[in-house]
């Protein structure tokens, strides 16, 4: 029998840590996990509901420049879940269905990071986006 993963925890470069904590706790309802070290933090662990996400400003000692990436977060209600977080942050695209039958919405966080926030449905397309 071979090892099960049972977890993955992306980890994203950021420019400035206390601004990435501050929209995903405040804009998204993760709550801080992990903030290191303690005096003067450049590494945070957020999570909300057994998702999590690392975010870390590069140093001396881990120097890696930002890139790109995406997160997609399989959520049990992406409608109710856009209504709470519209006023708080700016809404990329939808929540729209697709024909592979999930109605998805996007936002993006400071640092140009989308998330993109899925669920099963099988309600009808919505949009003509492949």
């Amino acid at each position: 029998m071979s090892p099960l993963f049972t977890r993955i925890v992306p980890r994203l470069p950021v420019a400035d840590l206390v601004r990435s904590v501050v929209f995903y706790r405040d804009a998204l309802g993760f709550r801080v996990d992990v903030l290191w070290p303690e005096d003067a933090p450049w590494f945070a662990i957020l999570e909300r509901d057994g998702v999590s996400v690392g975010v870390f400003v590069p140093t001396a000692e881990h120097p890696v420049t930002r890139g790109y990436a995406e997160l997609f977060v399989d959520v049990t209600d992406a409608r109710l879940l856009h209504e709470r977080v519209k006023d708080r942050v700016a809404i990329e695209w939808g929540p729209e269905v697709y024909g592979y039958g999930r109605r998805e919405f996007a936002v993006r966080d400071p640092d140009g990071y989308l998330v993109i926030f899925s669920e099963e449905t099988t309600d009808p397309p919505t949009t003509a986006d492949p």
